[in-house]
């Protein structure tokens, strides 16, 4: 009896922290990218400034940024997790500059920022 007892408190207490943590609200940082805008193109070695509206940003944080390069095809994302764009940056900056790779050229390419969730910016060009 003893043991059914404390299983019992045991469940209990499970069951009350995991409704105190669906509860909880979310604050998901997921600011829109405003620019690269569609159709804006990029030569590869040039300096590009990436920039996010930070307004939806309740009250900024120490959250740090990472942005990456991809493309996007038929709706298929494809981003290039090995060699990000920029990194470590504060995501309450709403701008980075970031140096184009030498990449293929092409008007498929998107950039993803991710805070602690990720958001992607409209397709553009990058040429060589």
């Amino acid at each position: 009896m003893m043991f059914s007892n404390k299983v019992s408190t045991i469940f209990t207490v499970l069951v009350a922290a995991a409704a105190a943590v669906s509860a909880a609200p979310s604050d998901v940082v997921r600011p829109p990218i405003t620019s690269p805008k569609a159709g804006d193109v990029w030569t590869a070695g040039s300096t590009q400034l990436i920039t996010w509206d930070t307004s939806s940003i309740a009250n900024p944080t120490g959250e740090t940024g990472l942005i990456l390069l991809g493309t996007l095809k038929n709706g298929d994302e494809q981003l290039n997790a090995n060699s990000p764009l920029a990194l470590g940056f504060p995501i309450s900056a709403g701008a980075v500059n970031v140096t184009v790779p030498a990449v293929p050229t092409g008007d498929d390419y998107i950039v993803a920022l991710f805070g602690d969730s990720g958001n992607i910016s409209p397709t553009f060009t990058i040429t060589n």
